[in-house]
């Protein structure tokens, strides 16, 4: 046990002394410009930045279908990617741009809203995209008047 041990300290012990080299000398001035360009672009991020976020259809007949066009501005400094266009319940379809938005450039996300339901109606809509935070978030409201009960 005891050389076991004393093997194991020697090993140890040769392994530091064997890297007596200089490690900034081996570093490659093309390697550090690389990293600081990559590290400059890793700041630039995309802001997506909406002239409204949230939508009031006001009265509405149950069944009929309205849109709403929620227009944005990439105020950031690098193109922002919109990934995906989710909302809170399937009567609610949102239309993503496909394209990336170049920053200082507008895009459009187009929500339908089948107006189903009835009375006060409220639905999110959740934006994946390159930004800070990932996600944004765009709600549109509305009041759904029942159809008259015939007999």
């Amino acid at each position: 046990m005891k050389q076991v041990f004393l093997a194991f300290v020697a090993l140890v012990g040769l392994s530091f002394t064997s890297c007596k080299e200089d490690a900034s000398k081996k570093v490659k001035e093309e390697n550090v410009a690389q990293a600081e360009q990559r590290d400059e672009a890793s700041t630039k991020v995309p802001v997506m930045t909406f002239e409204v976020t949230e939508h009031d259809f006001g009265n509405i007949a149950q069944g009929q279908e309205v849109e709403h066009v929620f227009k944005f501005t990439n105020t950031g400094d690098a193109p922002l990617i919109v990934t995906d266009a989710r909302s809170s319940c399937g009567c609610t379809v949102p239309e993503k741009p496909e394209q990336p938005v170049a920053p200082g450039e507008t895009g459009e996300i187009l929500v339908k809203y089948n107006g189903s339901g009835r009375n006060g109606i409220s639905k999110t809509v959740t934006i994946t995209a390159n930004t800070a935070n990932g996600t944004e978030q765009l709600k549109i409201k509305a009041f759904v008047e029942p159809k008259e009960a015939t007999n």
